[in-house]
C-alpha cells in the first residue's frame, strides 16, 4: 500500500468514527406538566401520595452511554391528604426538615432514544433519599415528538432496607417500599447545558 495513502485512509476512519458518535442532547422537564405520585400498600388500605417536581435536567447521548444532570423532587411538600399521616412520613420516615429533596442523578442510559417515536430504555444512577445516595436502574418510556418528549417511569424504593424508619403499626403493616410514578413532559435542545444547583440539599 502506498505510504501516502495509509494517511488518507487513517484520516477518513477518524472522520467516520466522529460523525456516527451522536451529539449529547438536554431533556429539560416542565415542572407544572409533571406529576410525581407514590403509592404505599398497607393492611387496611392503600396510601396514595404526590410531591411536586422542583426541577429537572437530564444529559445524554441518545445512542446509549453516559448521562448527567439531575431531577429534583420536593419531598418537604409531599402529602397523602391525612394531616397526622402527612406529619409522620415528614418527621419521622424522610425526615424532610433536614432533607428536603430527593434527587435522582442518571449516569448512565441503556437503549437509544429516537429522534422521533417511542421507546423505553435504562436510565442508571443514583437516587438520595434522606440524605444518602442509592444505586438505582430505572425504565422509562420516552416518546419524542418534534422538540417535545413526554416520560413515564415507575419504580420501587425500598426505603426500609435503605434505613429509613418503618412506619408499620400496630395492627397496621405497611409494605417495606414505596412505588413511585413519574410521568411528564418537556423540552429536548442539542448540547449539553449545565443543571442548576441552586437550593440543592445539604448533606
Amino acid at each position: 500500500m502506498s505510504r501516502h495513502l495509509m494517511p488518507l485512509l487513517a484520516a477518513l476512519a477518524l472522520g467516520a468514527g466522529l460523525a456516527a458518535a451522536a451529539d449529547p442532547r438536554t431533556l429539560t422537564l416542565d415542572p407544572a406538566e409533571t406529576d410525581v405520585s407514590f403509592t404505599l400498600g398497607a393492611t387496611l388500605h392503600t396510601v396514595h401520595g404526590s410531591a411536586p417536581l422542583a426541577r429537572g435536567v437530564v444529559v445524554f447521548d441518545p445512542d446509549g452511554g453516559a448521562a448527567s444532570g439531575e431531577i429534583v423532587v420536593e419531598a418537604r411538600l409531599a402529602e397523602t391528604g391525612n394531616d397526622k399521616r402527612d406529619r409522620d412520613m415528614h418527621e419521622k420516615v424522610l425526615m424532610t426538615p433536614r432533607f428536603p429533596s430527593v434527587v435522582l442523578r442518571p449516569t448512565r442510559v441503556e437503549g437509544s432514544v429516537p429522534a422521533s417515536g417511542k421507546a423505553t430504555i435504562i436510565v442508571h444512577g443514583t437516587v438520595e433519599l434522606a440524605g444518602r445516595p442509592h444505586e438505582i436502574a430505572v425504565p422509562v418510556e420516552v416518546n419524542v415528538t418534534g422538540n417535545a418528549a413526554a416520560i413515564r417511569a415507575e419504580f420501587e424504593l425500598p426505603y426500609v432496607d435503605w434505613g429509613l424508619e418503618d412506619p408499620s403499626k400496630f395492627l397496621l403493616a405497611v409494605d417495606k417500599y414505596v412505588t413511585v410514578t413519574v410521568a411528564g413532559s418537556g423540552t429536548l435542545s442539542a448540547g449539553a447545558l449545565q443543571p442548576s444547583t441552586e437550593n440543592q440539599p445539604q448533606p
